[in-house]
């Protein structure tokens, strides 16, 4: 006597779930890993601010970090108030505007100093960035 089953059964629902695990767990780690990627270049505690510009096309980071010995970074490079110059006019020759990260405990003579050097090397657009308050 044979025996056969009422019932049949069908697998490739296990398959398709699966499948849904695994993107879902892609999908998961690419939104983790893209917050860590907008933001690179050196680290910055910058001031809080209400307003804020849309994003900047061709534009060239000047980071300054705060402390008793503030630093200049240009192109994630550390550089001095004169050998900013020479660079600020490379990025003038490829259109660029600037954008100062500046720490919040930078003394104000010193992004001022470097807002003079890019307008006086003929940078039309100079701005300082902040983070958005809440």
């Amino acid at each position: 006597m044979k025996l056969s089953r009422t019932k049949e059964y069908n697998f490739g629902w296990l398959v398709l779930l699966a499948l849904v695990d695994v993107v879902f767990l892609l999908v998961f780690f690419l939104l983790l890993s893209s917050n860590f990627i907008l933001q690179p270049g050196i680290s910055v505690s910058m001031p809080f601010s209400r307003f804020t510009l849309g994003p900047q096309t061709n534009q060239q980071i000047i980071s300054i970090t705060g402390g008793a010995a503030p630093a200049i970074y240009f192109r994630e490079q550390r550089v001095t108030i004169e050998q900013l110059g020479p660079l600020l006019d490379a990025a003038k020759r490829e259109g660029q505007s600037i954008i100062i990260k500046a720490d919040r405990l930078t003394p104000y003579e010193t992004v001022a100093e470097v807002t003079n050097a890019a307008l006086e090397h003929g940078i039309n657009s100079v701005a300082l960035a902040a983070t958005p308050s809440r």
